[in-house]
């Protein structure tokens, strides 16, 4: 005989799930106990518990951010205000191979680590020590994290500028199984950056395989996402070929004037390689990206808005354009001249990004900045924009869709047991939103305005967000690998 089921503390009555599988909507109350959904279904009783009245309203699985750069930002503001307004409840960390655990920085921070945080908030000498620091911050989402294979690098490498010998593989390879072994979902790798520019391919191939005996994922943010866009998808490709790593392709993109109206050709690459090994991608839905200010990004051909300037803070929210005009030198030099700093680029076509986005393999991931001072707007608003914007008002594809994008699909590409749907036994990560008022307000000139249209946010069954503003103990926990 069948053990009766747990009473709830919570029943959401009336709602609209939208359960993360994909499948079509339906009516029907969710019924909370603990951290655990314990019932969907019409009409079910509420006993005791606290009954919330969500008619009219979509309950969907609480959003996986697939992509962030919140290593740090979790531990020092752990209410991660621009995600829980958005209804996102897990995030991964550790992306484009710049983890933030292990590495320490006596003087400046290098980049592109800088995108991180401050030199005092690299305090992990160990991926133990920063899982710790995770549970003791309790912050108000999930967090699960990548290892950085630039941060690799810098720990076991004293030269850059070249492939890693044998034995250097050998002691990175040690520091990613240790990571692992302590919960690391798996590998991140950013051979686009500086750090990582001089690996070779038998380098990524090799901690690929580590991952893959671990259970892990490999993510890559490719070495080229311009005009040798094919060439980089084919590198990545083969990194991870060999051990049957499931590979995902980070923000993809088709980067520059000359670069765009190429999607056809790039996804059209991914689904022949899908055939014979894993590959799954994400994006965010802006047609500019963000990261370090670099002078050979700098080619005249697409604007440039600068978020924020070491030497020069005054010209923060300015375009390149303006600003090299005013110092009267070319874009470069005066990309050069603004270093350390950051900047939103507007390199990708619109028609590209809206064909990456409803790609059925494409995942949802912000790609935030949080420690950038003037941050791009995905960093609020991305998955709103997705809901909203594309979904209800473009109709780009289904809002059942993108649900499914932000968390079914999500969830069992890095193997996060127990999340991204609503049914009976998942862990009680919900989002509740009003789908035809969820929409982004963050704009590039007012980039930290919160969403509008998510009504409550419950994390591992605590009410976190609620009425506009987070709500009760935080509740978000560091998860592991289900692998």
């Amino acid at each position: 005989m069948a053990s009766a089921l747990p009473a709830p503390d919570i029943v959401l009555k009336g709602g609209t799930v939208i359960d993360g599988s994909g499948g079509a909507a339906f009516v029907a109350d969710v019924a909370l106990a603990g951290d655990t959904i314990v019932a969907v279904g019409p009409s079910l009783p509420a006993g005791r518990a606290r009954t919330i009245d969500v008619s009219g309203l979509v309950v969907a699985p609480g959003f996986i951010d697939v992509h962030t750069h919140d290593d740090l930002v979790c531990i020092t503001q752990p209410d991660m205000l621009p995600k829980i307004s958005q209804g996102v409840t897990t995030v991964i960390a550790g992306n484009c191979g710049i983890s933030a655990p292990m590495l320490r920085f006596d003087e400046a921070v290098a980049e592109p680590f800088n995108l991180l945080g401050a030199r005092e908030d690299f305090a992990y000498a160990a991926f133990a020590d920063y899982r710790r620091a995770i549970e003791a911050a309790a912050p108000r989402v999930n967090v699960a994290a990548l290892i950085g294979h630039s941060t690799l690098r810098m720990l076991c490498m004293g030269d850059l500028e070249r492939a890693a010998t044998a034995a250097e593989r050998e002691t990175m390879d040690a520091l990613l199984r240790e990571a692992m072994a302590e919960g690391a979902l798996g590998l991140s790798s950013g051979v686009f950056y500086a750090p990582a520019w001089a690996a070779d391919l038998e380098e990524l191939q090799a901690l690929a395989r580590t991952v893959a005996e671990a259970g892990g994922v490999y993510t890559a943010h490719i070495r080229d996402e311009r005009e040798g866009i094919i060439e980089a998808l084919k590198e990545a490709f083969a990194a991870a070929a060999p051990s049957g790593a499931p590979l995902i392709l980070s923000h993809h993109k088709c980067a520059g004037v000359r670069n765009w109206g190429r999607a056809a050709e790039t996804l059209g690459l991914i689904d022949r390689t899908r055939q014979s090994q894993p590959v799954h991608l994400d994006c965010y839905p802006y047609t500019a990206g963000s990261t370090i200010i670099r002078p050979d990004l700098a080619d005249g051909e697409v604007e440039i808005l600068v978020n924020w300037s070491e030497p020069h803070p005054e010209m923060a929210g300015r375009t390149l354009a303006a600003i090299a005009a005013d110092w009267e030198l070319t874009q470069p030099q005066a990309a050069e001249r603004l270093m350390p700093g950051g900047a939103s680029y507007f390199q990708m076509a619109e028609a590209d990004m809206r064909s990456i986005l409803a790609h059925p393999c494409c995942m949802v991931g912000s790609d935030g900045l949080p420690h950038d001072k003037r941050p791009h707007p995905r960093l609020w608003g991305a998955f709103p924009r997705v809901l909203g914007h594309y979904a209800r008002d473009e109709k780009l594809i289904s809002l059942e869709a993108a649900v499914h994008k932000m968390t079914g699909l999500a969830a069992d590409t890095f193997r996060l047991a127990g999340r991204g749907r609503v049914a009976a036994g998942m862990r009680a990560d919900l989002t509740v939103f009003d789908a035809e008022a969820i929409i982004d307000q963050a704009t590039y000139e007012a980039p930290t305005r919160p969403a509008k249209g998510v009504e409550h946010v419950f994390v591992n069954g605590a009410l976190a967000f609620s009425g506009g503003a987070v709500v009760g103990e935080r509740a978000g926990r560091f998860l592991r690998s289900a692998a």
